[in-house]
């Protein structure tokens, strides 16, 4: 229900936040900005509260993979709430031609019923002539609204698996990042949660989180549209060397995360340096002109998930694994058992 007050709170928040982060006063990061007062979508509340509790500088990369969010958001909403529409009226139009047929067969075993009791005494030949001929017609006309119904019924069938099969899309589209064509933060918590119950029975489960070395310089030296490619190449070179039940997401900016299951610390970290050397061979062309501009690195942090973690203790251990990868020269995967973390953790303190 709207409540003005409410609304107009938030709508301050807003301003005051864009104010805060030095953002632009336009119609499109206000939409942005608006969002994360409210709390309407939880991705965008989250990524932006990271980043303001960081105090880290809200750039135009950043705010455009604001606003893809905020559109795929919209985009996945409109889709569900018009299959949800066709699925009512689907489901009422299916009622009523049952409750069409049960008024049919009702009268039918009704007319049985009278001609039972009137098959009773004496009868003409003429008389069971006429009362046969109307128990055939009678018959007849069940059969054919058996089979009219049959039809439609089977119709409404094939109308509901296409129905199910646009929701399927609109969940896939809902839980993939639409730059890079991957699993978005939503897909990736979601699959971290199963991972988490999966690690309390057991099972090995292991976390990378990823980060693009220099992106900022690269982004402000080449373009926003190059960097888009950029982090369009790093997802498929994730996409390339992870499979089965693992995933590959955008957490958020130039940041990416793998969860791999079944996959122990070891051989998560030969996985991540995998990923790694793939990055780094790749040759990055400028789509415009052909130009080479050259290779990019990532770092990667691993960790593994054990009974008892929190998601966010793993992706805490995780992130200062890939902070220790920054730390040590970049380009360079450190997991958590690395002799260089307890180095870096003895200089902090």
């Amino acid at each position: 229900m709207f409540n003005h007050d409410r609304e107009q709170n938030f709508a301050k928040r807003a301003l005051a936040v864009m104010n805060d982060v030095g953002v632009a006063a336009a119609p499109d990061n206000f939409k942005r900005s608006y969002s994360y007062a409210s709390g309407e979508n939880p991705a965008i509340t989250q990524v932006m509260a990271a980043f303001i509790n960081a105090k880290k500088e809200f750039t135009p990369e950043i705010l455009t993979d604001l606003r893809l969010r905020c559109l795929s958001g919209v985009r996945a909403a409109q889709a569900m709430e018009a299959v949800g529409g066709n699925i009512d009226a689907l489901i009422e139009n299916m009622l009523g031609k049952l409750e069409s047929s049960a008024r049919d067969t009702a009268d039918y075993t009704h007319k049985l019923s009278a001609a039972t009791g009137e098959l009773g005494g004496e009868r003409s030949p003429a008389d069971v002539r006429k009362l046969v001929d109307g128990l055939i017609a009678a018959t007849r006309a069940m059969e054919h609204r058996a089979k009219s119904l049959e039809g439609e019924l089977q119709a409404s069938s094939e109308q509901v698996t296409e129905l199910r099969t646009k929701l399927a899309d609109v969940r896939k589209e809902s839980m993939t990042d639409p730059l890079t064509n991957i699993a978005n933060r939503k897909a990736f918590d979601e699959a971290v949660r199963a991972a988490m119950t999966a690690a309390q029975d057991g099972e090995a489960v292991s976390l990378l989180m990823c980060d693009i070395d220099h992106f900022k310089t690269f982004n402000d030296t080449w373009g926003h549209q190059t960097g888009d490619q950029v982090l369009r190449l790093v997802a498929t070179c994730l996409s390339e060397n992870v499979k089965g039940r693992d995933t590959a997401a955008r957490y958020g900016g130039e940041e990416f995360a793998v969860l791999l299951r079944g996959i122990g610390l070891d051989a998560a970290t030969r996985v991540a340096d995998q990923i790694r050397t793939t990055v780094e061979t790749k040759k990055l062309v400028k789509k415009s002109t052909g130009d080479i501009l050259g290779t990019i690195t990532i770092s990667i942090g691993v960790a593994q998930i054990a009974p008892g973690d929190t998601v966010e203790g793993a992706v805490r251990r995780a992130d200062a694994c890939l902070y220790g990868a920054k730390h040590n020269g970049r380009n360079l995967v450190i997991n958590q058992k690395d002799a260089r973390m307890a180095a870096l953790e003895t200089s902090a303190a």
